[in-house]
């Protein structure tokens, strides 16, 4: 049986267009990257959920979707922490300790910097080491994996044949392996285009920039988005299905639109499963998150990092315009 793979994003062709204190989180900091403990150890489960329920207040439950959402073509069931819990999902062990970022193609050195920003958010966000592999170049990818979009004119690259790449080439150490590639993507017939695709059991994913805007005119934009995929690619990858529940980085998205009202923070629920996935100090994780985005005018991203970071300690969320993650 073929794992399940994640697209996350398309456009239809029938659309128009601290915890608790004395609580040990079993995570210690070395050279400024997160090192989990002893695979056989974990944070307490306990103090998950009652961290978990102390950012719950500043998380908005899912909107209902509209005509075109993902969730309008896609029903799906979501998934609770108990449930990835009794999944058996992939996550770092002894054996495997690093994300690896795998470049497509050339990229200049503004669409470089993204690339490097991309990959100290997710050594932050899923407490692993992450290094960047040499590039494949685009002339590679054979013409079976090839196409011209037949009504936009747009070169595709077909997704399945770059996860079946990677598989082969994934080094034994990954905990998950990322293409990244400029081209524009496709996976099969009756799509028009993914952000991005993953499977849950292979530990392969690849996104792509080409839908994220011009880093030249709007660089954090460009950025925000590109930090979106990547962080949702990478929860498929550990295990984590789309979320219902909440507004939530993993949710699932059908067009642009739908993909920038996306939060790039996870909701609690998805939040727990990284923590226990992971092995994550969630305090300290979240301080570390918030001064990545201060330091990269992500506004809205350091509100809500530092607002949960803010609900652990016991309190009040600090900063303009902190409310509810989900609405605008």
């Amino acid at each position: 049986m073929r794992a399940r793979l994640w697209p996350i994003g398309r456009l239809v062709l029938a659309v128009v267009l601290g915890a608790a204190a004395g609580v040990r989180w079993f995570a210690t900091e070395r050279g400024g990257v997160m090192a989990h403990a002893d695979p056989g150890t974990g944070p307490d489960l306990p103090a998950i959920r009652a961290a978990g329920d102390k950012i719950r207040p500043l998380h908005a439950p899912k909107s209902k979707p509209g005509p075109g959402d993902w969730l309008a073509q896609h029903p799906e069931p979501g998934q609770t922490f108990d449930q990835y819990r009794a999944s058996a999902p992939n996550r770092p062990t002894a054996q495997r300790t690093t994300i690896y970022l795998q470049p497509l193609g050339d990229f200049d050195p503004v669409q470089s910097r993204i690339i490097a920003a991309t990959a100290d958010l997710l050594g932050r966000f899923y407490n692993v080491p992450v290094k960047t592999l040499g590039a494949i170049g685009l002339d590679q990818i054979p013409p079976r994996a090839r196409r011209v979009h037949p009504d936009w004119g747009d070169q595709q690259i077909l997704t399945t044949y770059v996860l079946d790449l990677l598989r082969q080439k994934r080094p034994e150490d990954a905990v998950a392996v990322l293409a990244l590639t400029t081209a524009d993507l496709w996976p099969g017939e009756g799509w028009n285009f993914v952000f991005g695709q993953a499977s849950l059991r292979d530990r392969v994913g690849v996104w792509s920039l080409y839908r994220q805007g011009d880093p030249h005119e709007d660089y954090t934009t460009a950025l925000r988005r590109t930090l979106k995929t990547a962080v949702h690619e990478t929860g498929h990858m550990l295990g984590i299905a789309h979320c219902t529940f909440y507004e939530c980085g993993m949710n699932g998205s059908n067009h642009r639109a739908e993909a920038d009202r996306r939060p790039l923070p996870f909701c609690p629920e998805d939040e727990m499963k990284v923590w226990w996935g992971c092995r994550i100090d969630p305090l300290r994780r979240y301080q570390r998150l918030a001064e990545f985005a201060e330091a990269l005018g992500l506004d809205r991203e350091a509100q809500t990092w530092r607002a949960s970071q803010a609900a652990l300690e016991g309190q009040a969320p600090r900063g303009k315009g902190v409310g509810r993650i989900g609405h605008r």
